[in-house]
């Protein structure tokens, strides 16, 4: 057990370490964690201590997952139905193409380029054509821009982008059993029931009962990502769904929610920004670093190369489309995931494996980075000024104490 308190203080001291360099230098907190742990298990690494680090140890993976998850929910809780039906055409089409011109141009260039095989090439190309909602949301966040028709619709397209991903990484890797079809009738049962369910028990039990409603969102969410992992599927996918649902009672109660996230950004989802900077192997880097850097490259050039063009037909300024194709350039969560799944499946060696973690980390960090530097859309701001501090920002979370 002092193990287990330790280990938590210094990660929670890394989250704290990052939250005063964010503010200071104006960057989104969640890239600041990941970078923070790149240079964690550099450090431990060096002095030969990177078990002492416990990145691997299922209670963290288990926090870590926890935050991706509940991120996920809350991004698909911002949803409004009615914004995403005003936008199906904007979400649908730029959602398809940034899964599509990754996925073929980053395969076609790990199969001509770097000489890997059809199959490591395919999950490449999988791993690299994500959009990462956990980072997009994070960003979304701390501006105000998730609560903007803007917003929504990047949201929108990043989860069209990650379900093309999700469905290639199940077509191509895992066939189609029996677990699929239970998972997907349960999932389909559970998710059209859960609006009422939740409605029923706030009606009856949420002024009476501590945090009913948020205990029993959360046991929803964890047995569906229980059942999606024992499909063969990802907790995040059905998280992401069941946030979707609930968007209509959840905008109607602001405060629930503004509370769900001071639990998710407050605790959980450090451990997972920081937990993803510390998969990055510097030692592969530095031994072939013109693999990292044609595979980021090839991911971002083709993002970008095929959104730009049409994103322009659905925002005029210059700044909203660049900032929308930059963040759609991102990617974290499903990269990573694929990236171990064929790492497990000996699909991809562990050299490969650091290769495409390393750029899809690097691709949650630079484009997000551009993008708020040079491209962040000021007049989108919802209601607040410019110049407002990423304090203020934080307490807008939801830090009700």
């Amino acid at each position: 057990m002092e193990q287990l308190f330790t280990i938590a203080s210094l990660w929670l001291g890394l989250a704290v370490i990052s939250a005063v360099i964010a503010y200071h230098m104006r960057l989104s907190i969640a890239l600041v964690e990941i970078c923070v742990g790149v240079a964690a298990a550099a450090a431990f690494a060096y002095w030969g201590k990177i078990e002492s680090l416990g990145a691997n140890q299922e209670w963290l993976r288990f926090l870590a997952s926890s935050g991706a998850v509940l991120l996920t929910f809350l991004a698909g809780a911002e949803l409004e139905p009615e914004v995403i039906k005003s936008k199906l055409k904007e979400v649908t089409v730029i959602g398809l193409i940034g899964f599509l011109a990754p996925f073929l141009g980053c395969t076609a260039l790990a199969y001509f380029a770097l000489g890997w095989d059809a199959r490591a090439s395919w999950l490449g190309g999988v791993a690299l054509s994500t959009t990462s909602m956990a980072v997009v949301y994070a960003v979304m966040l701390e501006t105000g821009l998730n609560k903007t028709e803007f917003g929504k619709g990047i949201l929108g397209a990043c989860f069209i982008n990650d379900l093309g991903t999700v469905i290639a990484l199940g077509l191509i890797f895992s066939p189609f059993t029996y677990k699929s079809l239970i998972f997907i009738i349960a999932g389909v049962a559970a998710l059209a029931g859960l609006p009422y369910a939740t409605g029923l028990l706030t009606r009856i039990y949420a002024n009476r009962t501590a945090a009913i409603r948020t205990k029993w969102v959360i046991f929803v969410l964890f047995g569906l990502g229980a059942l999606a992992l024992w499909s063969g599927s990802e907790a995040v996918l059905p998280a992401y769904l069941a946030g979707m649902v609930l968007a209509g009672s959840a905008a109607r109660d602001s405060f629930w929610i503004r509370r769900l996230r001071t639990l998710t950004v407050g605790l959980l989802t450090p451990f997972y920004f920081l937990r993803a900077g510390t998969l990055v192997s510097l030692k592969a880097l530095i031994l072939a670093p013109y693999v990292f850097l044609i595979l980021l490259l090839g991911k971002v050039i083709s993002k970008i190369f095929g959104l730009y063009p049409f994103i322009a037909f659905f925002r005029r300024d210059r700044k909203e489309r660049w900032y929308y194709t930059l963040l759609m350039s991102t990617g974290l969560t499903f990269g990573t995931i694929s990236a171990l799944f064929g790492l497990s499946h000996e699909i991809i060696s562990m050299e490969q494996y650091s290769y495409l973690v390393a750029a899809v980390i690097a691709s949650a960090v630079i484009p997000t980075f551009i993008a708020s530097l040079a491209f962040l859309p000021r007049h989108l701001l919802p209601g607040k000024p410019a110049s407002e501090s990423l304090e203020s920002r934080e307490n807008d979370l939801g830090d009700e104490g």
